[in-house]
């Protein structure tokens, strides 16, 4: 169980059902990349650990081909565009913040060492121009001699 003791308290009613609100899976960007690669028809796993020695979930696995996508937050994991500090205990999320990127590099360092290769998706990125990224980097893997 994890200690929460250092986590912060809501400072408002609405901030808790925010804070309730937030998903980590099946996000709206998420599910929506899914229907349009399962629309071009491309099959694949969900929230798969691939390798079982690197503690990472991506939210898309196609595993025969080693690919890993994640469909990543901009506030969760401070996208260079959209990401931005939280000016209401800024104490708890700076460091929260960077451990979040700390932990995306990290991931993704071991999964390329493993033999993968890694697609990250931003939520404000257009759908389509996502799932071309996606279907080309199987196009390459495919060409070199995986499924």
């Amino acid at each position: 169980m994890r200690d929460t003791s250092s986590y912060p308290y809501p400072t408002s009613e609405a901030a808790r059902r925010v804070a309730l609100g937030n998903r980590s899976r099946d996000t709206a960007p998420e599910v929506r990349l899914r229907a349009e690669l399962h629309r071009r028809g491309l099959r694949f796993r969900k929230h798969r650990r691939p390798v079982a020695t690197v503690r990472s979930t991506p939210d898309i696995v196609f595993g025969p081909a080693r690919l890993a996508v994640f469909v990543d937050g901009c506030f969760w994991h401070c996208c260079p565009e959209h990401g931005r500090t939280p000016r209401g205990n800024a104490a708890y999320w700076v460091p929260k913040l960077a451990r979040n990127v700390a932990r995306d590099r990290r991931n993704e360092e071991a999964l390329r060492a493993a033999g993968w290769q890694v697609i990250r998706v931003w939520e404000h990125e257009q759908i389509g121009a996502a799932a071309d990224r996606v279907s080309a980097a199987l196009r390459m893997q495919r060409r070199a001699g995986r499924n």
